[in-house]
């Protein structure tokens, strides 16, 4: 390994050193704060004047789901700043599109209907990077099988942002009541990972701050919509959510509180790559609370977990899905952890541990 950057510096960061009135990198990281912010401040705002028949902004979910004469509306959007903007395995672009196809399929959606594109690029930023961002998107989008169908650009000056800005929002259909919630957990549902976590974040940082590892780690965004449908038809798909921001720890924290149950997690069971455990040991990083960005966390009706786990990892994409816990009528709304050695309990993170990776 090479570079002298010490990873848990990013939590202090000047843009951090501010007053306790002031928002910080934190309150957008997926963390403890980002929670504070969005249950205190943003959604008693805006909950007032967006009221909805269906699931709407107080549900806190993947996306919202408006019912209409027939199939039912979801609708998701999210903003996308990565640095670096390019790094192993994808760049900005790819995240965008497979971010937004994934909000969606973790709602249910399995056949996007359209995206749309807001760009926001900072003067000075070289048109080449713009193009090459901007061919990902098209590509993926064509993979999915959904179009790219509005936008905005704007260039503001040297300053305002930092680099590229990727706004994107999508949509798509369900059938009536066929979405899926975080907040659908019953007691004795499995929790089914689709593929190993932490390997986003630590391919992010280690492009970021110049590691080089023995074996090249590369981030996991992809679409995964084809997943939950291949889910679904193979059993009772109860919950799900996508372990991005805040990684697999925040999005179990999030089922657990949502569905009023308790998880129980067996930590030896979590799928993580060897060389993504071994470069977070030496980096200082807990992969449970590194995001992901081609992971889905399903919960699934007991009797039909083995089924759905073996029709996942019949996808390429979910080929090392696993088990990995149930949920419980007990400690509601905390996930306690199996080590192996002892039982803990599974916090947020605090802080940020990771800045500006989706």
């Amino acid at each position: 390994m090479s570079g002298d950057a010490d990873p848990q510096s990013t939590a202090s960061r000047p843009d951090d050193q501010t007053g306790p009135e002031t928002l910080t990198t934190a309150h957008g990281a997926g963390t403890a704060e980002m929670r504070d912010l969005l249950t205190e401040t943003v959604v008693p705002r805006l909950a007032l004047a967006g009221g909805t028949d269906g699931l709407g902004l107080t549900a806190l979910d993947d996306g919202a789901v408006l019912p209409t004469d027939g199939d039912s509306l979801v609708v998701t959007t999210d903003s996308h700043v990565v640095d670096p903007p390019e790094f192993p395995g994808g760049d900005i672009g790819t995240l965008a599109v497979a971010g937004t196809v994934n909000d969606l399929a973790a709602m249910g959606v399995t056949e996007p209907l359209a995206l749309t594109c807001g760009l926001v690029v900072e003067a000075g930023t070289p048109e080449p990077l713009i193009e090459r961002v901007l061919d990902s998107m098209g590509r993926l989008a064509e993979t999915v099988g959904t179009r790219i169908v509005t936008g905005d650009t704007k260039v503001v000056p040297a300053g305002d942002v930092d680099g590229v800005v990727v706004n994107t929002a999508g949509v798509g259909f369900v059938p009536p009541g066929a979405h899926l919630p975080t907040a659908g957990l019953s007691p004795g549902d499995r929790l089914l990972v689709t593929g190993p976590v932490g390997d986003h974040g630590v391919a992010l940082l280690a492009e970021r701050e110049g590691f080089e590892f023995a074996t090249d780690i590369e981030s996991d965004v992809a679409p995964v919509d084809d997943l939950v449908a291949a889910a679904r038809e193979a059993g009772q798909v109860t919950a799900a959510t996508d372990p991005t921001r805040g990684g697999l720890a925040t999005a179990l924290i999030e089922l657990a509180t949502a569905s009023e149950v308790g998880i129980d997690l067996d930590g030896r069971a979590v799928p993580v790559a060897d060389p993504t455990e071994s470069a977070a040991d030496v980096l200082g990083l807990d992969p449970l609370r590194v995001a992901c960005e081609g992971r889905l966390v399903l919960g699934v009706a007991p009797e039909d977990a083995a089924a759905v786990r073996d029709a996942v990892r019949a996808r390429s994409a979910g080929d090392e899905a696993a088990l990995i816990g149930r949920a419980v009528d007990d400690h509601t709304g905390r996930v306690v952890v199996d080590t192996g050695i002892g039982e803990r309990y599974l916090t947020e993170a605090s802080g940020e541990q990771l800045p500006r990776i989706c």
